[in-house]
């Protein structure tokens, strides 16, 4: 399902369904660290019932499986949650999704002591998220956005891969990251108190087959190309990878997180 947002890429349409089988292979980079520093907030453990929203191939509820949580994900692509499941059956795990967007959520009020948002909180309308988050939410639960991304300014192999990407995606707003807090608007803070925030610089590993991979699920590229221009970007793209660099490496990222908590209201 196409998602348009007029400040995201100048609003062209992107849809991830349509790269969900390279989603599944090459975007399940997260470092153990990324995941420890939730538990270590006693965030996603037993006894804890938790929605993923955007949850994509469920990348965030199947890594956090081992804390025993009870997950529910849900993603507005019907291509993304059958790959979730498939995913999730293979490895034995009991994971509830459902295909809906973070805006028309349809769950009992007072579901979920944790609700989870990685790498996709911004594509959401947040005024009206906000009270859906708030009503679903038992008192004092808690919101977790968490986002990780290369820093091309600082990265060599990032830098030559985001010129190669914007020349077929010049509109492509996702290239040209820094490293930042992650930003709350005032209308989720009307609802919710912000009580952590981190960031931290992770050197992630990658083969160039790996790399690729990554690139090409990016929304500036598989959810977005044409046909005709992915076929081009894939060619170009992969053979800077081999002119340029061994076959494995390094990529420097940072990561980040919020947590909110509920207002009592």
């Amino acid at each position: 399902m196409d998602i348009i947002k007029n400040e995201i890429d100048q609003g062209r349409a992107f849809d991830f369904g349509r790269v969900s089988e390279d989603y599944a292979r090459f975007r399940d980079i997260y470092p153990a660290v990324f995941y420890q520093k939730i538990v270590d907030r006693g965030l996603c453990i037993e006894g804890q019932n938790v929605l993923d929203i955007g949850t994509g191939t469920g990348v965030l509820p199947r890594n956090m499986y081992r804390f025993k949580a009870n997950w529910t994900a849900t993603d507005i692509s019907i291509e993304q949650i059958k790959t979730a499941k498939k995913l999730s059956e293979k490895n034995g795990m009991n994971i509830r999704y459902l295909v809906s967007s973070a805006e028309d959520l349809d769950f009992a009020e007072n579901s979920f002591d944790v609700i989870t948002a990685c790498q996709c909180f911004f594509y959401f309308d947040s005024k009206t998220i906000a009270p859906v988050f708030h009503r679903l939410l038992k008192p004092s639960g808690k919101l977790l956005i968490l986002y990780m991304a290369w820093l091309p300014s600082e990265d060599k192999i990032a830098k030559m891969s985001e010129e190669i990407a914007l020349k077929y995606s010049p509109h492509w707003s996702g290239a040209g990251e820094t490293e930042h807090p992650i930003e709350v608007d005032e209308h989720i803070l009307q609802y919710f108190n912000v009580v952590e925030r981190e960031e931290y610089r992770l050197q992630v590993p990658f083969t160039r087959d790996s790399w690729h991979g990554r690139m090409k699920t990016c929304r500036g590229i598989g959810a977005s190309l044409s046909n005709e221009d992915l076929n081009r970007w894939d060619q170009e793209h992969y053979q800077m990878l081999k002119e340029q660099f061994p076959e494995r490496f390094e990529v420097l990222h940072y990561a980040a997180l919020a947590v909110l908590e509920k207002k009592n209201k």
